[in-house]
């Protein structure tokens, strides 16, 4: 291209342009000249037609369509001259495709360049049908590029590109090379001195054994002699040496190739092979140099492959499991990950179960690890290295990493502790105790098919069913407790619970009392459940008790007219038996034991395991089978789906369901500040040196210990003893519409949150970092919520280390709508100073909701049977900040409610979809349309409605405030001497006079 005027100038015209479309007229001209030179093939000399060809590629490399010139690049590969050939190669390699019709046209001239003297015409040649060659390539050139390969008068450089090439023919067409009359030229090929011909020989013979390694049996001792040649340093040059390993690419090609052979029977070869592992095993270690490590692990990853492939002694697979030990304990993450990996790998080898063992306690500390994919493989580890002997140390870890899991591994992480519980469990009552509790810890995860496992062991058990069933009893006195554990307990409870009659709170109308409490918190497909187990403990009740009968057949009653079809029949049913005496409990008797069958959680353990080799569950399947019992799988309680369609918010079924763990007492302050979420902390800097941005009161001596509210003190008004970094007001805004940020900071602390919602329910961890040299002592958090939703902050550590970071997560259940907000009532000592803050915790309505696109068929019949008030509301809304409808619309999408596009006629109006979860709603569709006037941006019309009166009101109110809220600039604070009480805010509709933490709220 040097000299090329006409192309230096067209470049660089390209890049002057200022904007897409003044590139792109640029383009469509040189185009035009272009196709107009092709034209007129008199004036069009070979230089010109070089220069318009790269033009041509370079305008393709900028992702232009070029459909024409193709013929003219192809011909260019026949130029006498190297300058044109070039670029003809090059442009017909990057224009054209395998199947392109030109390309059969260059066939020949390509053929007599390879079998040509030239060795760059050669190169050229071999490096096109590297790169595009096809089918047609492979039949016409095959044996071509083979006798190049095997010709002893070419350079290494010719043989190199002619192995490589003749790797790709084989991959497009396995038939190009005959196995009977290659087999011992490859051979003769591994004996080659030359490494760079070595290696590229070396691919191709992976490729060839991987198809019929029968064949090619004579080269497994050539591959070995290469290993012990390279493992010895032995005739390596220096070119080949990285970083003082001889040619790792070439060991591992070899390794590789050698793990296609069956088990090597030659005793002198073995021998030889196993000399060589045992010096790659004996002399890799980690050091400082990242691509020394990379290269070392490259060939002994491979090295291990290879040991357990050949089935190698005891002692060397010891060896190799303690190797990995060491490994999985190192810092670098990319070196444990594969020690983790390669130690499930190890599991596929027998005797080797209990070497693996010794290393228990050290990946259950990788199941903690920051990363999340050593934490997944050390729970496939640990799920493939679990036996009778260890399985209650093991499934005892993984339910206490349960309550800190994330959410995406609870799912998998639930059901291979239910798995290993069932396979090894030394006692039946044992398993029902972790099944309870892994109901009770991530009960939104637990699949159905687990709590009906347990109901399976306790239906054909009969030793173990008063056992169950006091345990079901014992959950139910819980305040709190998961959808799942009510069907469970109400199940085993209804079947059973007459066996725990005698016992103290057992009796039948105890047992209806403590459930019936649970009723209004339930779905639909729950109800079928309880109403069935009143029936069986009013059937269980003898002689009757008037009392208990008169309850529950008023809750038959009440369910005699549900929508529900399933519900109202059971309803009727059981209140029309319940009146026949004998023939109820004949209808009602005891369940039956379920016949044997091959159990449904390995099923599915299958089908959400990750796609790796051999992955633990395979491993898991090849070992002992289990002692417990193999049953059938019931069919679940038939409940009617939901009339209305929601959004999925996880990979259950239920759109309500998502993570409940129970919140880690958090003890132990973690080593790095904030780092992965919020970026480094300025720890580095004294209190007196930290700029700040922003400087207003947070805190006072002598804060009460109270806040009722009388008490209550605005942000604004308290005396303050230390200044605030950043706008604590705009920190609240932005983590309103986000899940992580920092929420306060100052010269000592900051504050971060890292959220997770889905349905109505979140997750949220506070990180707390000490950004000084001194430790923060007497640290204090306290939540004030308000009264729709329900939060359970996990305690915080007294003191927290100098430049070390604690971790509090805070569960939030939202228990109906409203806009009011929590507070975090947070205060530590500095020395002899006391700082405190009030902070807005975002746990904001619209965390409750989930974008929803709806099509016209599906929103205009659910927006006409919202009639008028109070389902559907209307406002006109002045003072709005003028925002065109894109961003408007843009603003809608941040606080998750989806635009849905041409469904208004009106181009200046905007309709919109979401659907809002909470406990006593369930998961509600909400509509809204905003109609927008062209001349005045700063006023709009507000339509919003959903099934529920309270929800479609305060939603209207939330988009209101987004729409006329302006971010609050930088202001400093002055702080007053004391606190003045604050005038009361008028609560939304959902909120409690009395309640202090929406009080406070409303004042922040």
């Amino acid at each position: 291209m040097t000299g090329m005027r006409g192309l230096s100038v067209f470049i660089s015209d390209i890049r002057n342009c200022q904007n897409k479309e003044a590139e792109r007229l640029r383009v469509d001209k040189e185009l035009g000249n272009i196709r107009t030179c092709f034209k007129n093939e008199k004036v069009l000399t070979p230089y010109k037609k070089k220069k318009y060809v790269w033009k041509m590629l370079y305008i393709h490399m900028l992702g232009y369509d070029v459909d024409f010139g193709h013929m003219e690049a192809v011909s260019l590969i026949s130029a006498p001259k190297y300058p044109e050939k070039l670029v003809g190669y090059i442009v017909t390699s990057c224009l054209l495709n395998e199947n392109h019709d030109f390309l059969r046209l260059a066939i020949n001239t390509v053929r007599n360049d390879i079998i040509g003297r030239n060795e760059a015409f050669q190169c050229l040649a071999l490096t096109l049908v590297g790169n595009i060659g096809g089918r047609d390539f492979s039949e016409s050139l095959a044996p071509d590029v083979q006798k190049l390969l095997i010709s002893s008068s070419c350079r290494p450089l010719v043989r190199k590109k002619a192995a490589l090439c003749l790797l790709r023919l084989f991959r497009k067409n396995p038939d190009a090379i005959n196995a009977d009359g290659w087999a011992d030229r490859m051979a003769q090929l591994l004996d080659e001195r030359d490494l760079g011909v070595l290696t590229s020989s070396t691919s191709l013979l992976v490729s060839l054994v991987s198809n019929n390694h029968e064949a090619y049996s004579s080269c497994l001792p050539k591959c070995v002699k290469i290993l012990e040649r390279l493992a010895r340093n032995q005739d390596v040059p220096q070119e080949y040496t990285y970083y003082g390993i001889p040619s790792p690419w070439l060991q591992v090609k070899a390794m590789r190739a050698l793990q296609y052979f069956p088990t090597i029977e030659d005793p002198s070869t073995r021998k030889s092979l196993f000399e060589v592992l045992q010096r790659i095993l004996m002399g890799t270690d980690v050091v400082k140099n990242v691509n020394k490590n990379n290269a070392s692990h490259a060939v002994l990853f491979e090295a291990l492959s290879l040991v357990m492939h050949l089935d190698a002694e005891k002692e060397m697979l010891s060896q190799c499991v303690a190797l990995l030990g060491k490994f999985i304990s190192v810092r670098e993450p990319n070196i444990r990950y594969l020690g983790l990996e390669n130690m499930t790998r190890m599991l596929m080898v027998t005797d080797v179960q209990d070497s693996i063992k010794k290393h228990q306690s050290q990946i259950i500390t990788s199941l903690k690890d920051p990363d999340i994919s050593i934490r997944r493989r050390a729970l496939d580890l640990l799920y493939g290295m679990c036996d009778v002997s260890n399985a209650k140390d093991i499934v005892e870890e993984l339910l206490q990493y349960l309550s800190t899991a994330e959410f995406s591994m609870r799912e998998e992480l639930s059901l291979k502790a239910a798995i290993l519980a069932e396979k090894f469990a030394p006692d039946l009552s044992w398993y029902v105790d972790v099944i309870l509790q892994l109901i009770d810890k991530a009960g939104d995860f637990v699949s159905d098919d687990i709590w009906f496992r347990v109901v399976q062991f306790v239906t054909n058990n009969e030793d173990l069913q008063p056992y169950a069933a006091s345990k079901a009893r014992e959950y139910l006195d819980k305040t709190v407790i998961h959808e799942t554990m009510v069907k469970v307990s109400a199940y085993i409870l209804g079947e059973y619970g007459h066996l725990l009659a005698r016992q103290p709170g057992c009796s039948a109308s105890e047992l209806f009392n403590i459930l019936h409490e649970k009723l209004p918190r339930v779905s639909t497909p729950t109800i079928p459940i309880l109403l069935s187990t009143y029936a069986k403990l009013l059937m269980h009740t003898q002689p009757p008790d008037p009392e208990l009968q008169k309850k529950i057949w008023a809750v038959f009653k009440k369910y005699e007219s549900c929508i529900d079809v399933e519900i109202q029949q059971r309803a009727v049913e059981y209140f029309e038996l319940s009146k026949k005496g004998a023939d109820f409990m004949d209808v009602l008797a005891e369940m039956p034991k379920f016949p044997e069958r091959q159990s449904s959680l390995i099923k599915k353990a299958e089908e959400v395991e990750d796609t790796t080799d051999q992955s633990a569950i395979k491993v898991r399947a090849q070992q002992q089978p289990s002692n417990a019992l193999v049953l059938a799988d019931p069919q679940p309680v038939s409940g009617a789906p939901p009339p209305l369609k929601v959004p999925s918010v996880s990979g259950s079924t239920d759109p309500e369901s998502m993570a409940r763990s129970l919140p880690q007492p958090n003890g132990t302050p973690s080593p790095d500040v904030l780092s992965d979420l919020l970026g480094p902390l300025a720890i580095e800097a004294s209190p007196g040196d930290v700029s700040t941005e922003q400087h207003g009161p947070i805190g006072a001596e002598g804060v009460p210990e109270e806040v009722g509210g009388s008490a209550i003190v605005p942000v604004e008004e308290q005396t303050n003893t230390v200044e605030v970094i950043g706008n604590i007001a705009e920190r609240f805004h932005a983590l309103c519409l986000k899940d992580s940020g920092v929420l306060y900071e100052d010269p000592y602390i900051q504050i971060g949150i890292k959220a997770e919602w889905r349905g109505h329910q979140g997750r949220l961890v506070l990180f707390l970092g000490n950004k000084n040299t001194s430790p923060l002592t007497s640290v204090q958090t306290l939540i004030l919520p308000p009264a729709h939703l329900r939060l359970e902050l996990s305690p915080v550590p007294d003191t927290i280390p100098p430049r070390a970071q604690v971790q509090s997560p805070l569960e939030v259940m939202n228990i109906r709508p409203s806009r009011d907000v929590a507070v975090l009532d947070f205060s530590y000592m500095f020395g002899t100073k006391l700082v405190s803050a009030k902070l807005r915790i975002p746990a904001t309505l619209n965390k409750f909701l989930q974008p929803i696109q709806l099509t016209s068929e599906e929103f205009f019949p659910q927006w006409r049977s919202l009639s008028g008030p109070p389902l559907k509301l209307q406002e006109v809304v002045r003072g709005v900040r003028p925002l065109a409808l894109p961003k408007m619309a843009t603003l809608f999408n941040s606080f998750r409610v989806t635009i849905c596009p041409g469904l208004d006629p009106n181009p200046n109006n905007l309709v919109a979809s979401t659907t809002f979860y909470s406990e006593s709603t369930g998961a509600i569709i909400c509509l809204a349309r905003i109609e927008t006037d062209p001349a005045d941006r700063t006023q709009l019309r507000l339509t919003v409605g959903s099934g529920d009166s309270t929800l479609t009101f305060e939603l209207k109110e939330f988009i209101k405030e987004q729409l006329i809220t302006i971010p609050m600039g930088s202001r400093a604070l002055v702080p007053v001497p004391a606190p003045v009480p604050p005038v009361a805010q008028p609560p939304s509709p959902a909120a409690l006079a009395d309640d202090p933490g929406a009080l406070l709220a409303g004042l922040l």
